[in-house]
Formats: C-alpha cells, sequence, structure tokens
C-alpha cells in the first residue's frame, strides 16, 4: 500500500490529495514513509470528533478517534522539517473557505483554485468503501455550506473524560492552525 500511496498521481496529475486517517496508521506498520510527502494536519474539537463520530459506532475510544497518533504524526514531521507543518481548524473551512484553503495552498506552496470551492453532488471514486457509511451529506453537497451556529455537543461522562484526554493532543496542533 505504501508503495502505491508513493508512487506516481492518478491520471499523471501534478497534485495527489490524499486523506489518512490517523487512527488507522498503526505503528507497527511504520511511518518513516510519511515524510516523503507534503502533509497537512486538519484538527477539530475533541467534542464534535465525539459528537459525530458516536453517530456512526456505538463504542469509542481515545485511540479510535485519533487525536494521539495525530500528535505523534505531527511532531514526526515537524521535526523533519525543523518547522510545524500546516494545521488547518475543520471549522475555519466552511466560515472561510476561500481564505483557509488559500492559506493552506500558500503553506503548501501550490496554486489556489476556484475550483476548490464548489464540486458537482454525487459520489466520487476516491471517497472508498466507507462512503456510505460516512459521506451522506457530502455526496448531497456542491459546496461549502456556510456553518450554523449550533451548541455544544452534549456528551456523557464517558465521552467526557475521552475529550479531556484528547484535548492537550488537539491542543499541540491548535497552537499551529493557519489563518486565513
Amino acid at each position: 500500500m505504501v508503495k502505491q500511496i508513493l508512487g506516481p498521481a492518478p491520471k499523471a496529475r501534478p497534485i495527489w490529495y490524499q486523506k489518512h486517517m490517523t487512527q488507522h496508521m498503526l505503528p507497527a506498520f511504520g511511518r518513516g514513509w510519511i515524510g516523503e510527502m507534503r502533509n497537512a494536519f486538519l484538527i477539530r474539537a475533541p467534542e464534535d470528533v465525539l459528537a459525530s463520530y458516536t453517530q456512526k459506532r456505538g463504542e469509542v475510544s481515545l485511540m479510535d478517534i485519533g487525536f494521539v497518533q495525530q500528535r505523534e504524526m505531527f511532531e514526526q514531521e515537524a521535526d523533519r522539517l525543523g518547522h510545524a507543518p500546516p494545521v488547518v481548524e475543520s471549522s475555519d473551512v466552511p466560515r472561510n473557505p476561500r481564505g483557509t484553503l488559500g492559506a493552506l495552498c500558500k503553506a503548501l506552496d501550490i496554486p489556489f483554485s476556484e475550483k476548490m470551492l464548489a464540486w458537482p453532488a454525487g459520489r466520487r471514486d476516491s471517497d472508498g468503501v466507507w462512503a456510505p457509511a460516512w459521506y451522506d451529506a457530502v455526496e448531497k453537497s456542491t459546496g461549502f455550506a456556510v456553518p450554523r451556529d449550533k451548541p455544544a455537543p452534549v456528551l456523557s461522562d464517558d465521552l467526557k473524560r475521552i475529550a479531556d484526554d484528547a484535548r492537550p493532543h488537539y491542543e499541540r496542533l491548535a497552537k499551529y492552525k493557519l489563518s486565513a
């Protein structure tokens, strides 16, 4: 799989976006290959992650939601680069898509395109096997929705403890989030 990930981009495109889920990046398989790509880190408040995650899966642990692994990979990449890699707060994207994506593109030294702001509705081949379980709203969308103010998620005591355990890992990366 690593050979494919590091191989030529599909259709010889100059940029190949890949979304890697940190909770799937098991240390036993090695993570050295991550430094062979340009990396950016997408973060989201632990409470929001847990509220979303538990809508699809009943039981959850700190390791299931990937905060520890994400911080480890962030540190690995920061050590390799000698500075923090780009970090994007997920809630910043719908609030200011052009500005946030523009800042990310600048940080990665890639051109920004207005095409990043809209897309056709429907499933994509690149969504993978998990699309039916996770991407129903994305498949219906054609652009970034203006965020609605929502109350903070109400979490059970067990989930609050997991959020509290995840918070230092989240905050470590949040110090470096890009501003638009």
